[in-house]
């Protein structure tokens, strides 16, 4: 019995070594050598080296002054992160719709009343924890941010323009916590004369 159970325990201990040792090694490896920033979850940091977030996760941010991201179902929390799970038809889905469009057109968030609220800044995203905004719902908060900043508009445009990313599949987008680092850290992009 022992001759049949010594080749067992032998593959059994082989395969742990291969994918419980040296494979996550490689993976881990080859992730440094060429991810390196991914690897380490897109940290973004300031001026100074301080972490300040990640360009995978949005992260709310106070006051007028600052562009918004999309509403969070987690408020924002990595741990419980992801959808609402509310259907289309659900009256649920609509009452917070409705309560985030309100308090855009209700509060001093909306600096273009004329203009309908796009639909990103009233709903979540799939994760709940989307970090970009498409040009539209980043151009919706540029009067407000200007007019809390004591800027022109032109100049926070050329900004948005500047943090504008383009993916392989989809929109042109805008990372919130990228373009509001760099209102903070005074990285306004040279002007065309």
């Amino acid at each position: 019995m022992l001759k049949h159970i010594r080749p067992a325990i032998a593959a059994l201990l082989l395969m742990s070594l291969i994918t419980g040792i040296l494979y996550p090694l490689t993976v881990t490896a080859v992730a440094q050598l060429v991810f390196a920033d991914q690897a380490n979850g897109s940290l973004v940091r300031d001026a100074s080296g301080q972490i300040r977030g990640s360009t995978l996760l949005a992260q709310p941010f106070d006051g007028p002054q600052w562009f918004q991201p999309r509403p969070s179902a987690a408020d924002y929390a990595t741990v419980a992160s992801g959808a609402s799970n509310l259907a289309p038809s659900n009256p649920q889905l609509l009452e917070q719709v409705r309560a985030n469009t309100s308090r855009w057109n209700a509060s001093r968030w909306n600096a273009t009343p004329d203009q309908p609220v796009p639909m990103e800044l009233v709903t979540t995203s799939g994760s709940g924890l989307d970090p970009n905004l498409t040009l539209a719902a980043a151009r919706y908060q540029l009067p407000r941010v200007a007019a809390a900043r004591g800027l022109a508009s032109a100049q926070l445009e050329q900004l948005i323009q500047a943090n504008l990313e383009a993916p392989l599949v989809g929109p042109a987008v805008v990372n919130v916590l990228a373009l509001n680092l760099a209102m903070a850290e005074n990285r306004w992009p040279e002007r065309d004369e």
